[in-house]
């Protein structure tokens, strides 16, 4: 099953919305066949696994093992159950059960009826966080949301206006903890933003240091008064508007009105379930980070910590998590909270 886990991960950022899921054919005690669902609308993993093995009469002496539950209903692809079934394959072991209405125990019964012995729950802790984004979309109905932010070491996230260079980033961290970040939007379906942050830094949201595709951006722009010179607005990427004001989409723009007398963050996190959104990561300014982390709209925090002081500026959030995880990335530190009420 940790093959499997290590299968699954290599579609991390390619997958949506499907999940990340590895499958590994065994028989004797030696894989024979092995496998992992790299895109949306191609094979999935244990169809892969199978159609990988040379020798197809040793599939009835063999176990398939997969991360996640086998597929049971006719999708972009045929059922994963039916393929195993068909194959001859008797015994199968499974880390977790799909939480997806369309799936959700229907694989394991359809497995049974048809004689199979199956095992289900190995790893299935390692196997659940592993699909994190998936399981959180259908069981919280919402995106699994990543804060990120970069703080100084005196605990600013920003310098004071007047000090901004508005033709010039200024930069908290490394190139190195950058490069790490374009990785990050790599591997998660949208990123968003607040008005100030567009207005004052332009970003462009995109994959710039790191092969993969762009996330979607998503800026809250309330009464729409960012010019359509910004980066954010130019053809890389599809990008959504939430707005007081309109709903209409020109080109890659898609402008969704939204009620600004209520509270935004799960108004938002509505819509982009809506959308099959299944992860964002929320990149500022502090004001937006800050409505999310009061909100409790949150799941996990990337905290970047440079060696530069400011003396004054933007406050960073105030984010009451549990550390995980903490590491040097050169002089500068990365640290990753989980929010306890996201377990």
């Amino acid at each position: 099953m940790l093959r499997c886990i290590e299968l699954a991960k290599k579609g991390l950022g390619t997958t949506y919305p499907n999940p990340l899921v590895g499958s590994v054919i065994v028989h004797e005690n030696k894989i024979i066949g092995e496998g992992w669902h790299q895109k949306s609308g191609q094979a999935h993993a244990e169809v892969i696994a199978i159609n990988s093995v040379k020798n197809k009469a040793l599939l009835k002496t063999s176990t398939i093992y997969v991360g996640l539950e086998p597929c049971s209903h006719f999708g972009k692809t045929p059922p994963c159950a039916d393929l195993i079934i068909a194959s001859g394959i008797k015994k199968v072991v499974v880390g977790s059960l799909d939480p997806n209405p369309k799936v959700a125990g229907r694989g394991i019964k359809k497995l049974l009826e048809a004689g199979c012995k199956v095992k289900v729950g190995v790893l299935d802790n390692e196997c659940d966080d592993l699909n994190k984004r998936f399981f959180t979309f259908h069981q919280k109905k919402r995106p699994y949301i990543f804060l990120k932010w970069a703080e100084t070491a005196d605990g600013f996230i920003a310098p004071k206006n007047e000090m901004r260079n508005e033709t010039k980033p200024v930069w908290i961290t490394n190139e190195f903890s950058r490069q790490l970040v374009h990785k990050m939007r790599a591997e998660e379906q949208a990123i968003l933003v607040g008005t100030n942050t567009v207005l004052h830094d332009n970003p462009s949201l995109n994959v710039r240091d790191w092969a993969g595709a762009n996330p979607v951006r998503i800026v809250i722009d309330r009464n729409l008064k960012i010019p359509n010179t910004v980066s954010v607005f130019d053809a890389d990427s599809k990008t959504i508007i939430f707005n007081e004001k309109e709903n209409r989409t020109l080109g890659n723009l898609d402008f969704e009105k939204i009620d600004f007398s209520e509270k935004i963050p799960p108004q938002i996190c509505s819509a982009l379930f809506r959308r099959d959104i299944q992860s964002v990561i929320i990149e500022g300014g502090a004001k937006t980070l800050q409505s999310f982390i009061d909100a409790d709209l949150w799941d996990e925090a990337f905290v970047f910590g440079g060696n530069i002081s400011f003396g004054e500026g933007i406050k960073a959030p105030l984010c009451k998590g549990v550390l995980i995880s903490e590491k040097k990335i050169k002089n500068d530190s990365f640290r990753i909270f989980k929010n306890p009420n996201s377990w």
